[in-house]
């Protein structure tokens, strides 16, 4: 009825009234591609259309609102303006059975509070929802939307430049795994801002030597303790720590200070809290009929056009208002699989009777392909457990097109052999030597994260054996390990100093601990690791070549020596890796590779300066040499 009054007349907008206002509709506010795009689910950029937009219609001030609710008898937005009144601002709904509500409020301005109150065809169902694509929300636990808008001077323009001409490949990345939250508090012990960890946390970052930070989840979650995994703010940075443009700006101090960064990103479920998506309209809008077996939450209906819009204009969002510079996309095993945590009787096989889920093989196909269509510089990674084959292959090769995977069968095999005894590690070489079977299957990261360092699994330094000493040893010989091993680096906050409790959400860092002189050594150590790893090419150039690694000795003599060589295009960059993870001196080591010329020492986390005994004082080596306990020597050829 409204479209037909629109055609009728002249002028750009129209104000009509009924028992309830109607907001004022501007005509060419949706195109008919936009509506087109939308219903085809190939519309990836919402956000520029949906939600709450500060605009001027014909010289007045105010916001347009849209939201998708197609279930609804009528949407109303209600507020502070309005005193929360649903009966004052209802919106009109289009008539090309796009189920899209529209209107333009005058007089509503940036900071104002709002929500829609939904008045459902179904059950009597009403409800007042957060905007699903609302920029800016109150701090939890509060709920309301917060009109807003995205505009921020960025300074990062050499970053962005030279990131269009970098090969992620062949570079170094070594990632720190951070919470914002809980990375360090200020004096009164409540939250940092953005603009506060801007300064702090770009600045250790930096000075330790990382490439990147990965950031856990800032979209908007309700629950503080979910540490974002929970979220329902798909466009919403949390207020926590901040508004939009504090969080540009630790971005984009990171970026000029040449620091990437990538965000961790939740789509295989989301909380039914009642002001967010689920039930959005009286109808399961957003998530199919089922919970997530681990969490109790809702899962993405990923059959479903609006869906695949919504979440793909997500990704398209954070990179392109926020410049990231990558997207870790959590728990793609329980969206790859049917009977993910199900036991028999608990999912149905898919089409062809197996237990791929399609429909979600389908949306990460698409995401993929479309992120890195519109940006080929950005990088999408999987957080996947599974052996799921070629994930980080291209669609075309009949891969899930992602550019990287977590390697939790490295992880997982390595703190198993580490948290060893001494004695028995010679019975267990396997939990070091099979991970190279398949270590260039796919491009890996090493993640040392989060999610080892709570629910009572103890600290890194914690998970080591023998007395403190030999902890420390034995930690740093795991660092070491991981820098030389074929694959990108990531270590969550924390582990960098040896932090003897687990990680406390609720708390901060023991920052108090570098106070002694075997944590500022570790710290010193991970430093100079990543000084190391950015400088030697061997140690990165090939991390996904079979070419760019060798065994030289993989334990087979049972007494924990591995030694193995990293290469680069050049044979001069050569690096060989001896580690020694037992608690005993081996003599007279001899390196099995022909060629003349020795080798010399280039780092060594037995070194003094690291906290270790120094024992090793022959710096050239020639045919053998004597390998220092819990320790990994890197050497390069003269």
């Amino acid at each position: 009825m409204i479209m037909k009054v629109i055609e009728k007349l002249s002028r750009p907008f129209i104000l009509a009234r009924t028992k309830r206002q109607l907001l004022t509709v501007k005509p060419d506010y949706f195109s008919g591609q936009d509506i087109q795009l939308f219903k085809e689910g190939t519309h990836f950029h919402l956000y520029r259309k949906f939600g709450a937009h500060l605009i001027t219609l014909s010289g007045t001030a105010g916001t347009y609102f849209s939201v998708w609710a197609p279930g609804a008898k009528y949407v109303s937005v209600i507020g502070d303006f309005n005193q929360w009144n649903h009966k004052e601002h209802t919106l009109n709904l289009r008539g090309d059975n796009s189920g899209i509500w529209e209107g333009f409020m005058p007089g509503v301005l940036k900071g104002d509070l709002y929500k829609f109150h939904i008045n459902s065809k179904h059950k009597g169902y009403r409800v007042q929802k957060a905007d699903p694509f609302a920029f800016a929300s109150e701090t939890a636990p509060k709920t309301a939307s917060i009109v807003s808008h995205l505009e921020y001077e960025w300074n990062d323009q050499q970053w962005m430049s030279d990131r269009k001409k970098s090969d992620f490949s062949t570079q170094p990345m070594s990632i720190y795994e951070v919470h914002l939250g809980s990375w360090q508090r200020n004096k009164e012990q409540k939250f940092k801002t953005y603009r506060q960890l801007a300064d702090a946390l770009v600045a250790y970052v930096s000075d330790m030597g990382f490439t990147h930070v990965e950031i856990m989840p800032l979209m908007e979650h309700p629950f503080y303790g979910s540490w974002g995994y929970q979220a329902l703010g798909y466009f919403t940075p949390t207020a926590r720590y901040g508004s939009p443009q504090d969080l540009m700006y630790l971005i984009d101090q990171f970026h000029q200070n040449g620091i990437g960064v990538i965000f961790d990103w939740v789509v295989s479920h989301f909380p039914y809290d009642k002001h967010g998506l689920a039930n959005f309209d009286g109808t399961p809008l957003y998530e199919c009929g089922e919970l997530h077996p681990d969490w109790k939450s809702c899962m993405f209906n990923l059959g479903k056009h609006q869906t695949i819009d919504f979440l793909i204009s997500s990704a398209h969002y954070w990179i392109e208002k926020y410049h990231i510079d990558g997207l870790r996309v959590d728990a793609v095993a329980s969206m790859l699989y049917l009977d993910f945590s199900r036991q028999k009787g608990e999912w149905k096989p898919n089409f062809f009777g197996g237990r791929e889920n399609l429909e979600s093989v389908s949306f990460i196909r698409r995401l993929n392909e479309e992120i890195k269509g519109a940006y080929p510089d950005v990088e999408v990674i999987a957080e996947d457990s599974t052996a799921w084959p070629n994930v980080s292959r291209s669609c075309a090769d009949g891969g899930l097109h992602f550019d990287m995977k977590w390697n939790m069968g490295w992880m997982n095999d390595t703190l198993k052999y580490f948290q060893r005894d001494f004695k028995a590690r010679g019975k267990f070489h396997k939990d070091i030597e099979f991970c190279l079977h398949y270590a260039f299957s796919e491009k890996f990261i090493l993640p040392l994260s989060h999610d080892e360092v709570v629910y009572e699994k103890g600290s890194l330094i914690g998970k080591m054996p023998g007395k403190d000493l030999e902890k420390f040893s034995g930690l740093r010989a795991l660092f070491g390990y991981m820098f030389g091993h074929p694959g990108k680096k990531l270590l969550f906050m924390g582990g960098e100093f040896a932090q003897w409790n687990e990680w406390d959400h609720d708390g901060e860092l023991q920052w108090e601990l570098l106070a002694h002189d075997r944590h500022q050594q570790m710290q010193q150590w991970v430093k100079d690791l990543n000084s190391f790893y950015r400088n030697e090419p061997a140690l990165h150039e090939l991390d996904f070549s079979a070419q760019g690694f060798e065994w030289v000795d993989r334990g087979e003599n049972r007494r924990s020596i591995f030694c193995f060589l990293r290469k680069g295009s050049n044979i001069k960059d050569d690096i060989l890796v001896v580690c020694n993870f037992n608690n005993k001196v081996y003599k007279d080591y001899a390196i099995d590779i022909t060629g003349d010329g020795e080798w010399n020492e280039v780092l060594c986390s037995d070194d003094i300066k690291y906290g270790g005994a120094g024992l090793n004082s022959a710096k050239s080596i020639s045919k053998t040499f004597d390998v220092p306990p819990l320790s990994v020597v890197f050497l390069k050829k003269q």
